[in-house]
């Protein structure tokens, strides 16, 4: 049901660019006529502009784990109730990203701050490809503005962390093929009477992707110790697979950054000047509060051309996929 949701949005994407193209040229033809559309013409092409963008944001979701629903959480740096509120801010902000783009979004945990703000919060954001959006938020988000809770107005410096990780679902399907798998038999040893010890009746089974061994000698049938050496190597590979998982959730624990200066991604200035600027894909934009109401849409798809190329937005363009 989930392919044939993607199928049906892709081939309505392509009627809706069909139409507005259409109806652009149409505009064109108007224009060269003598007939005044200038207005409408730049209406429809902001439209197309915001789509097309929309569009190439999901055709850079390649990750494994992309199109799954995801888990943010936020917690705030030193600073006490400056960054607490900071972090209260952010969430707001999340919350009403998952709202423009048609997630759902439910707020799992919130710790209340000391006087104001939150100590952490945790959101599951459910909605295809919401882990590969929210990527680009993984990170120290730094805050500058003259204080609300300063009798001074003095201006202050607040840090907050953003997480996000996938939702996976925990069931570790183990799939053994034949091909994967080399039986060799022998002679069983030891104490196990005549039978046991004429026939090539021990099972060794080895699994050639990872390497695993198991073998079994213990029944005289040899039907038997295949049997059993399968279900040896059954509990072998989940225990092979819930280390990978262990070590995948080390890495993610271990990529995170200290709540600090010099690790921010991205800098959130109301004063002096009001400005937003992301320092890995150079993308500044001035509409302060279009941005903490949920509009990330500019720095999501930034990011994400940058993690693909190497390059900030505006320099990549050339380089991606038609």
């Amino acid at each position: 049901m989930q392919d044939r949701k993607r199928l049906e949005e892709g081939l309505a994407h392509e009627t809706q660019i069909a139409a507005q193209t259409g109806d652009l040229d149409t505009l064109f033809e108007l224009m060269r006529e003598g007939e005044d559309v200038g207005a409408e013409i730049e209406r429809e092409m902001k439209s197309f502009a915001q789509k097309l963008e929309k569009l190439q944001t999901g055709m850079l979701l390649s990750g494994e784990n992309d199109q799954t629903h995801a888990i943010l959480t936020i917690h705030p740096g030193a600073g006490g109730t400056e960054s607490q509120d900071w972090a209260e801010m952010l969430l707001r902000t999340y919350l009403r990203w998952a709202e423009r783009n048609g997630y759902e979004a439910i707020v799992t945990d919130r710790l209340e701050g000391d006087g104001a703000g939150i100590k952490s919060a945790t959101i599951e954001v459910n909605g295809e490809n919401a882990f590969g959006l929210l990527q680009s938020e993984i990170g120290v988000h730094r805050l500058v503005r003259i204080s609300p809770f300063d009798q001074a107005a003095r201006r202050h410096t607040s840090f907050a962390s953003v997480f996000v990780y996938p939702q996976i679902d925990d069931e570790i399907k183990i799939d053994l093929k034949p091909e994967d798998l080399r039986v060799d038999t022998f002679r069983a040893g030891g104490a196990g009477g005549q039978h046991v010890n004429r026939t090539d009746s021990a099972v060794r089974m080895t699994h050639l992707p990872t390497g695993l061994v198991v073998q079994c000698q213990n029944e005289r049938s040899q039907h038997k110790n295949r049997a059993s050496a399968m279900k040896q190597m059954r509990a072998k590979l989940y225990e092979f697979e819930l280390d990978k998982k262990k070590d995948e959730e080390r890495k993610v624990e271990d990529s995170k950054l200290g709540i600090n200066f010099g690790s921010q991604i991205r800098s959130y200035v109301l004063a002096p000047y009001r400005m937003i600027k992301d320092h890995r894909t150079k993308l500044s934009v001035g509409d302060v509060d279009r941005v903490l109401d949920g509009d990330l849409d500019e720095f999501i798809h930034a990011f994400l051309v940058f993690k693909r190329t190497g390059k900030t937005a505006g320099d990549a363009k050339d380089d991606l996929p038609d």
